[in-house]
């Protein structure tokens, strides 16, 4: 016998168990099916950062309305939830020893408060300067908004000892932070069920069309007829759209992540997501600079990209430290495990020894890391896909290549408004697969910045 579902939500990483609470829970929709192969959020969804940040550049105000709309619902998940994901909004740091840097990181920080980001306050050490307030070890202070920008050494090393004394300018944003994805999933998928929503585990082997419509979704477990059918499969969003007749303009790169123990605990609990704004040379130590040239590898003589950041993972007990950096791209079809660069932890933690001097005691001797990660799926301008696709009844709920996390619940409202008919935002547009037809679109994001650390 044929089963039958209203919608058939195809990935339940993030995004798909985002969409099926809004659906389901927030919509009242009946009759919801999230399919997939593996267990929530174990494919991608936690190999992230798990953080957020309404921090985004143009050409529009699209990136940075729907993250504020997902970080509200964020924070009303969080009050619902007894804060059962640990939200919090120490904000995230991005420090510079360049003045041509601290110069640019200014504009940046205009760029995105003229977009709806918050204001940008100015320190440079004048009586009459804004008061700056450092953030919250833990908790979520919701007032703070928009971004401090400080060009004060003498505030930057009362605020952030642990940095190098050469830096000259650090930028604050603040509503910004990081939470747990899983239990933040798992608080999602958990109040769906409740309200009907069905998890199949089972492989999609096919997505049936008749007349340019969805017909229905074949499975290892069987065929379900429905006429919606939401791709929001990750890095194999492609492939399954493929499966109706649909082509996604989406590539798939590898980005990991490195874990390790702060036996010495030389960056506090408390830190923000730190990010180092210039580019660089690794850490050598005195030893290795009096090697020959020839006799070390390419990774410590290159010049390397901005970007290398960190945080602290898990509560005040803990010691571990997260580190993060896209330094080369690596497009590839998914494989699972994926391959790292086994110097990938040490590089990570060489760059990260620029921004945080302390952490140079590490290097050789590193606690065992842990190196995990997954795919960024994304369109060339970094920005997702929600919404209708050509064919009718298949949507898109994918390509947050690097920000599903944060993205998730804002997308989730902005697909269930296409789904239900509902009113949709302004920035709706932005995020349809046909904005590629606009030559104005094409024409306004020429050249324009990712968004990607």
């Amino acid at each position: 016998m044929t089963d039958r579902a209203a919608v058939v939500i195809v990935g339940a990483g993030m995004a798909g168990v985002a969409a099926a609470h809004e659906l389901a829970v927030r919509r009242g929709l009946r009759d919801v099916v999230l399919i997939d192969e593996r267990a929530p959020l174990t494919l991608t969804s936690d190999k992230s950062s798990e953080c957020y940040r309404n921090w985004w550049p143009g050409p529009d105000d699209a990136m940075v309305a729907l993250m504020n709309a997902s970080i509200d619902r964020l924070e009303e998940l969080s009050d619902e939830s007894g804060d059962a994901f640990h939200l919090n909004r120490r904000g995230y740091v991005w420090a510079t020893a360049d003045p041509t840097r601290a110069e640019q990181l200014r504009r940046d920080a205009e760029e995105s408060a003229s977009l709806g980001a918050g204001p940008l306050r100015v320190h440079r050490g004048a009586a009459s300067d804004p008061p700056y307030a450092p953030s919250l070890p833990g908790g979520s202070d919701r007032g703070l908004t928009g971004a401090d920008l400080l060009l004060d050494q003498r505030l930057i090393r009362g605020a952030f000892p642990y940095l190098s004394e050469d830096v000259v300018a650090v930028l604050h944003a603040r509503r910004c932070g990081w939470l747990s994805a899983q239990q933040l999933g798992m608080h999602l998928v958990e109040t769906a069920r409740d309200r009907g929503l069905r998890l199949l585990r089972a492989r999609v082997l096919g997505v049936d069309v008749r007349d340019g419509r969805v017909q229905a979704v074949r499975t290892s477990a069987g065929p379900i007829t429905t006429e919606a059918v939401v791709v929001a499969a990750g890095p194999f969003a492609s492939d399954v759209a493929a499966m109706a007749g649909a082509r996604l303009p989406v590539y798939n790169e590898l980005h990991g992540k490195v874990a390790f123990r702060d036996d010495a605990h030389l960056v506090p609990r408390g830190a923000p997501f730190m990010i180092w704004a210039d580019p660089q040379r690794l850490w050598l130590s005195p030893d290795e600079r009096a090697q020959v040239a020839d006799e070390r590898p390419d990774w410590l003589t290159r010049v390397f990209p901005a970007g290398v950041h960190l945080r602290p993972e898990g509560g005040p007990q803990s010691d571990a430290l997260l580190l993060i950096w896209s330094y080369e791209e690596r497009r590839e079809p998914p494989v699972h495990p994926p391959v790292f660069d086994p110097a990938f932890a040490e590089i990570c933690l060489r760059g990260l020894v620029r921004m945080i001097p302390g952490l140079a005691a590490y290097v050789g001797h590193t606690p065992r890391p842990v190196i995990d990660g997954g795919y960024y799926t994304r369109t060339r301008e970094n920005r997702p896909l929600v919404g209708p696709l050509a064919v009718r009844g298949l949507y898109a709920d994918c390509a947050f290549g690097g920000f599903g996390i944060m993205a998730a619940c804002g997308a989730a409202m902005l697909l269930a408004d296409h789904l239900t008919g509902g009113p949709l935002p302004h920035y709706a547009p932005a995020f349809l697969a046909s904005r590629y037809d606009d030559p104005a679109y094409e024409a306004a994001i020429a050249g324009v910045r990712s968004g990607q650390l």
